[in-house]
């Protein structure tokens, strides 16, 4: 005869793990060629050359994902057609996403105007963005990682990436 505590098992719920992520510190890059900007002491900054536009991919090695910067000068005619393919970019991931939330982002001092794009549910990028400077530049970004978009184990780390990129677009500034 077999005896117990009386108790009915029940499952487990699954459990992430706990990421421990250090304070903000920033760096200033200036070695580009037309902007300047702070970017996270634990990320890597490289560029690639496209065609008729310069990018620069952010990397967090630790955090396993990249920011993707693009770069590219403005003129008149182009100025509608950049800002409505990067809105559509992001709004590529409706599919995926729960909801897209837009920031709009406004420094007549330093002469940057944007929006910024949070994305929300299971879509590849939780965060993108675009500023510009309505005339002369323009920088799109895209924050990706480099594993499946599972939004309850990615929110942290996003989150806490959306902060450099943040504090990337308030210190932007065009040269």
């Amino acid at each position: 005869m077999a005896f117990s505590c009386g108790k009915t098992a029940t499952p487990k719920p699954y459990e992430y793990f706990r990421i421990d992520l250090p304070q903000h510190e920033y760096r200033h890059i200036d070695s580009l060629p037309n902007i300047s900007f702070d970017i996270s002491t634990m990320s890597k900054i490289s560029d690639y050359e496209g065609n008729d536009v310069k990018g620069y991919n952010i990397d967090y090695p630790m955090l396993n994902g990249r920011i993707y910067l693009t770069y590219m000068p403005l003129d008149l005619d182009s100025f509608i057609a950049v800002t409505e393919d990067s809105r559509r970019l992001a709004y590529k991931h409706t599919i995926k996403a729960n909801s897209i939330i837009d920031n709009y982002y406004e420094n007549d001092t330093t002469r940057v105007y944007g929006v910024l794009f949070q994305i929300s549910g299971n879509a590849a990028s939780p965060v993108q963005f675009f500023i510009t400077d309505s005339t002369k530049n323009f920088l799109r970004g895209a924050l990706y990682f480099n594993n499946i978009p599972n939004y309850d184990s990615i929110m942290p780390v996003a989150d806490y990436v959306q902060e450099d990129i943040e504090r990337l677009i308030e210190t932007v500034r065009w040269k």
